[in-house]
């Protein structure tokens, strides 16, 4: 009978040391690195088409269309006041024709990486702290006024020539309905 219950109580004893360990060695934190930006925690917001108009010696020379996608932090963007896509057109336009970043008729290579960290460092440092984690490039197209008005050409479409404004039918003269 003794036998039977240090036998019983062994088992227990050994039970509850396993369980006790287990639990243990679950709980600890080992030294993990932390998930890289991209895994978690960020939001993707997919931004619109934007044409910029591409201005050199005075004239317009082309344009240039781009989409953009942008990794925010969800919690700081929630608190923007002014909507993303407006920031980021703001930025193009700042970039490309105030900077002039991109030099289109003089260009012979273009450094993407450069115009993606531009565009993200523009931004945060207007935010004044890191918003925009990434810029993700879905579309760059530039299209010259020769390229437009070939593919309107092949589409026969036809352009009207309106008069300049000012000039015409001034209002008195206009009839009323």
């Amino acid at each position: 009978m003794i036998k039977l219950l240090a036998t019983g109580v062994w088992i227990c004893a050994v039970a509850l040391a396993s369980v006790y360990f287990s639990v243990q060695t679950a709980n600890k934190k080992e030294g993990a690195d932390p998930d890289p930006a991209m895994f978690g925690g960020l939001e993707t917001v997919r931004g619109e088409v934007t044409s910029i108009p591409v201005i050199s010696g005075g004239a317009v020379k082309g344009y240039f269309l781009t989409r953009l996608s942008y990794t925010i932090d969800p919690s700081k963007a929630g608190a923007l006041t002014i909507p993303v896509p407006d920031l980021v057109t703001d930025a193009l336009y700042s970039a490309l024709v105030g900077e002039q970043l991109i030099d289109f008729p003089n260009m012979t290579k273009f450094d993407l990486d450069g115009f993606k960290s531009h565009i993200r460092d523009t931004i945060n440092e207007r935010l004044g702290e890191q918003v925009f984690h990434d810029v993700i490039v879905e579309q760059i197209d530039f299209l010259s006024k020769e390229d437009i008005r070939s593919n309107m050409r092949r589409g026969n479409l036809n352009i009207k020539e309106g008069a300049p404004v000012g000039e015409g039918e001034t209002a008195e003269a206009a009839p009323t309905q």
